[in-house]
């Protein structure tokens, strides 16, 4: 772990473009505690009622910032789950035996996810004490088996839907990228999964490009040309679906992808058994990009420095960009 302090940072944006509390929404993939005993923690912690949703999916009632959920991670799953079951007729016997044996298998490799509510900023260090629970409660995250490929997810609501500010925020992403993921330091399991691929090359250099400050539509289709997946280590499709669904369903049609005006963050492991890990990590990170991007002295002399550092195929190679971001780059 890299963190020298457990404090969640505070970003530049505490407000939205409608002038009120920004909120975030944070998922947590996890082994260690069954369905129900997570679903049970979780609502002990916020005094919610627990109502099933299926066989395999629990929602939880009662938070004034909406429904938490608690479900396998496994689509398939989650829709025969959703059926009723009435063993009838050989046929409905058969789909019970497959539908245990699907769950049997799942339990060993498929985690639980916990997925919370669009939460105002402020209300992080909730989450910061649920995990802690949880951890306590025997929850394991992704180094604790070879197969597990656990995430930290979360969804920051973007402080402005114009294109400036979504634009701002990519450049520094891109830019600190690689001191994100040395920071974050990913599991292999997860590397080989795909599901945090890294931004194609070509697409980096033209969008920290000194004038690469495009207009909403042109930012989207640039965005779409290379990237119409959601594996990347910052996801910008839920957003881009919210603010333009029919541009978006042009070229994607992945029914996963869910609109919503939020940056989502896929990059984290999650780690919830060591006694070291929390949300803090990941958040004060992803804070650090918000404060390069408001700050467009600092963010277009970054893009300047990435774009020389690639440019020079030794110091894509040897050099270390990372190290050279926490140096000069960073703030404290």
């Amino acid at each position: 772990m890299h963190a020298t302090t457990t404090a969640l940072k505070s970003p530049p944006w505490l407000e939205n473009a409608e002038g009120r509390p920004r909120r975030i929404g944070v998922e947590i993939e996890m082994s260690g505690l069954k369905l129900d005993a997570l679903a049970a923690e979780v609502a002990d912690f916020f005094g919610l009622d627990i109502r099933e949703r299926g066989r395999y999916e629990r929602v939880l009632h009662g938070d004034p910032a909406g429904d938490w959920v608690v479900e396998l991670d496994y689509d398939l799953l989650k829709r025969l789950g959703r059926q009723e079951r009435t063993d009838a007729t050989l046929a409905d016997e058969i789909g019970r035996s497959a539908e245990e044996m699907l769950a049997w298998a799942a339990e060993a490799m498929v985690p639980v996810e916990l997925v919370g509510p669009p939460l105002p900023l402020q209300r992080l260090g909730e989450v910061e004490a649920l995990i802690a629970r949880l951890r306590a409660a025997g929850a394991k995250g992704t180094s604790d088996a070879l197969v597990n490929a656990f995430g930290l997810q979360f969804n920051p609501e973007v402080p402005d839907t114009g294109a400036p500010v979504i634009t701002a925020c990519l450049k520094a992403f891109l830019c600190l990228s690689d001191w994100l993921v040395a920071r974050a330091d990913i599991d292999l399991t997860r590397r080989v999964t795909s599901y945090v691929d890294p931004f194609p090359l070509d697409y980096v250099r033209r969008v920290i490009a000194p004038d690469y400050w495009p207009d909403l539509a042109t930012l989207i289709d640039d965005y779409l040309a290379d990237n119409p997946t959601r594996n990347r280590m910052l996801d910008l499709l839920p957003l881009f679906l919210f603010l333009d669904e029919e541009r978006v369903r042009r070229v994607t049609q992945d029914s996963l992808i869910k609109a919503r005006p939020t940056f989502h963050y896929r990059l984290p492991d999650c780690e919830i058994h060591r006694p070291d890990w929390g949300l803090y990590l990941a958040w004060n990170d992803w804070v650090e990009v918000e404060r390069l991007a408001a700050d467009a002295a600092r963010l277009n002399a970054c893009c300047a420095a990435y774009q020389a550092h690639l440019d020079r195929p030794l110091d894509r190679w040897l050099g270390d960009w990372a190290a050279i971001l926490e140096a000069e780059w960073i703030g404290p």
